[in-house]
């Protein structure tokens, strides 16, 4: 499937591009698990968000794929939101607009309200074709390598950026962690510790808001090499007392159920 989404310059969600992408219900049937997507942003409204565009016409601006949809829990209106995998920025906008006509097909009967949907399915060739307007041409004499080996290139790095647990000496053994992965889990679980069910904006009010700690069910230290995380299944949300009473014992990491266990049994002695 191929489908484009636009991320507005003000939005309701606080969405990160590349992150996560919240969205109405109705558009499920366009955003399922492996979608290749094309990043889109309209006409610029706000000069003040003029700096962080490719360009104030409407344009595409990076690749991306679907990684797992999700019901928003704090949505009133029964809206989804997605995770984002193998994000891909383009350096120099796509304009939506190639001369005179518009690379995505404008169906006649949608010709006044097209541009009003937020997530538009295109086909595959709509969608190698906005890829293939990333040209020699719209980048500098001093760079201009061919698109499809620069995509290539970001695409690979991409994917190493979204693997977790590669050793770098330093005085000690460290294990790199992907904030990516963070921000996805906290979307999935919630911030409320997975194990006593503590929440620190709860307790402490506004200045703890979204605090917690998220813990490797297997800990990154126990790679045999880095790899892809799954945000829903290999991470959890834990607040500091239960993450620190996870890790207590250097070869030894709890498991959650046994955590539970140790929080069951004290709150009854």
């Amino acid at each position: 499937m191929y489908t484009v989404i636009t991320e507005n310059d003000e939005s309701a969600w606080a969405d990160e591009t590349g992150i996560l992408y919240h969205f109405p219900k109705r558009y499920l049937k366009y955003l399922k698990s492996g979608t290749n997507i094309i990043y889109y942003k309209g006409v610029l409204k706000n000069k003040s968000f003029s700096k962080n565009r490719l360009s104030d016409a409407p344009h595409y601006f990076a690749i991306a794929k679907i990684g797992k949809t999700y019901p928003d829990k704090e949505s009133m209106k029964n809206d989804f939101f997605a995770t984002i995998t193998e994000f891909v920025p383009f350096e120099e906008a796509v304009l939506a607009k190639d001369d005179s006509s518009y690379l995505e097909t404008i169906p006649e009967s949608r010709k006044y309200n097209y541009w009003r949907d937020g997530v538009r399915a295109i086909d595959a060739e709509t969608y190698h074709l906005i890829i293939s307007k990333v040209s020699p041409n719209k980048v500098s004499e001093q760079k201009k390598t061919y698109i499809s080996d620069k995509i290539i290139e970001n695409y690979q790095d991409s994917l190493e950026s979204l693997s977790e647990g590669k050793k770098s000496k330093r005085y000690i053994t460290t294990y790199e962690r992907n904030p990516k992965y963070r921000k996805q889990a906290i979307a999935i679980h919630g911030n409320s510790c997975s194990a006593c069910g503590f929440n620190f904006g709860d307790f402490y009010g506004k200045y703890a808001e979204g605090f917690i700690h998220i813990h490797h069910i297997v800990p990154v230290s126990e790679f045999e090499a880095p790899k892809t995380i799954d945000p829903e299944t290999d991470l959890i949300p834990l607040c500091a007392n239960c993450h620190a009473v996870v890790h207590r014992e250097r070869d030894k990491t709890l498991l959650i159920t046994e955590l539970k266990y140790l929080i069951a049994n004290s709150s009854k002695s």
